[in-house]
């Protein structure tokens, strides 16, 4: 079931939005070659606590996987979501996704993005640029009237006409109340299928895309998500909300 938001409800996801700018801009500023994942870790749990706001990720336990164990999920280099983070320092052209879920006053949001660790080759800076770019696509196509496909079909149409591929497991979603709410907003599809986008719906919009094959393997910690071929992939995410005047950015730190 699709949950409308009401504009006030919409502007309490944005609070929550707020807070996870605050650790974005944190987490870019420190990260840097011999910074652990965990460091970037403590660093977002302090400021999400100072502002009076959790995380759902921790604890988090659906089917098949046992609980998550931390607040944020860290990701690097041939990950692609729900790394764990912990010990693994941080090396010189390396990249690190931070994947940063916020709850404040029972409302959710959601971002994630992708940061270079020190000088990347331009192959990798390419493929954060590219898929940066694809995000943004995607939320051109969210608009009331236009159906999820049309925005799967965009991010899927860029990214591939770069010769990337997009990870057809995993896939955007409803948030608001819950962490996942209806409806799937996929990174790939047809336009004019899928469903119908109105005023009032709040989703997060995350192309996940691969350097290489589209293919995926989850790692012995059960969480974990990388590519099949060991490539790079990169990661980014907003909370949107469908308004009267299209897509509005929630996690953007307006």
């Amino acid at each position: 079931m699709i949950h409308l938001k009401k504009p006030e409800e919409i502007e309490k996801i944005r609070a929550a939005g707020r807070v996870i700018h605050l650790v974005m801009k944190a987490a870019e500023a420190a990260i840097k070659p011999g910074v652990t994942t965990g460091a970037l870790e403590d660093l977002a749990v302090r400021i999400i606590s100072q502002s009076g706001a959790t995380s759902p990720c921790v604890g988090y336990a659906p089917a098949g996987h046992p609980p998550y164990p931390a607040w944020t999920c860290i990701s690097t280099n041939e990950e692609i979501v729900h790394g764990i983070p912990g010990r693994r320092v941080l090396k010189e052209g390396d990249v690190v996704t931070v994947d940063c879920v916020v709850e404040l006053d029972g409302w959710i949001a959601d971002s994630a993005w992708t940061f270079p660790v020190g000088k990347v080759s331009p192959a990798v800076e390419r493929l954060l640029k590219v898929t940066e770019q694809s995000l943004y696509k995607g939320i051109e196509q969210a608009k009331a009237g236009n159906r999820t496909g049309d925005i799967g079909y965009a991010v899927q149409k860029f990214v591939e006409a770069h010769g990337y591929s997009v990870v057809r497991e995993l896939s955007g979603h409803g948030v608001g109340r819950s962490l996942h709410e209806d409806p799937q907003v996929y990174n790939y599809g047809q336009r004019g299928k899928g469903e119908l986008l109105q005023c009032g719906m709040t989703f997060a919009i995350e192309p996940m895309v691969n350097a290489g094959r589209k293919e995926t393997k989850v790692l012995s910690d059960r969480w974990t998500i990388a590519t099949a071929d060991r490539k790079y992939s990169a990661h980014f995410e907003h909370t949107v909300a469908i308004t009267p005047e299209g897509a509005t950015i929630l996690t953007n730190g307006d």
